[in-house]
């Protein structure tokens, strides 16, 4: 998969070892759901642009962690479109404050934003708590795969 990190943020570095877990992680992801040929965008964030956006695009007057934005809900693209999937945006602010809140790293917090906004972008949700327990196996599955485990006292 192609994937395209863009950081428009000035809060918190962005190091080279975060942009490469995050690309391992979607590497992975990419694998196991057959999106070689597929390319897809990382936005990091900080939180008074991701509530504008949650404000704006889901009428949430508040900060969040991660929103998906797929490029194709099931409606007519172009051919150049086929393979693109969409834009995922993280606050990194957010990330930090849940990385302390369930006492692991920012690094393992980033990636599982990023891995949680890809399935959305596939279409994988958590209104249900059956359709929940699916997408948390999936995260958890790939998480798991490079490493970066969920701390047992942040469950």
């Amino acid at each position: 998969m192609e994937l395209y990190i863009e950081n428009c943020q000035d809060k918190l570095p962005v190091t080279t070892d975060l942009q490469d877990n995050l690309k391992a992680a979607l590497d992975v992801a990419s694998k196991i759901h057959g999106l070689a040929d597929y390319e897809m965008s990382i936005i990091l964030v900080d939180n008074d642009k991701i509530q504008q956006i949650n404000r704006e695009y889901r009428d949430k007057d508040q900060a969040t962690d991660v929103i998906s934005f797929a490029l194709n809900d099931g409606g007519a693209v172009a051919e150049w479109e086929e393979h693109e999937l969409g834009d995922v945006y993280i606050s990194l602010e957010r990330a930090r404050e849940q990385a302390e809140e369930y006492g692991h790293s920012f690094m393992r917090e980033v990636c599982y934003l990023a891995v949680h906004g890809l399935l959305h972008l596939l279409g994988f949700d958590h209104m249900t708590a059956e359709d929940k327990e699916e997408m948390r196996s999936k995260e958890e599955e790939i998480m798991q795969s490079i490493g970066l485990t969920r701390n047992k006292a942040g469950e």
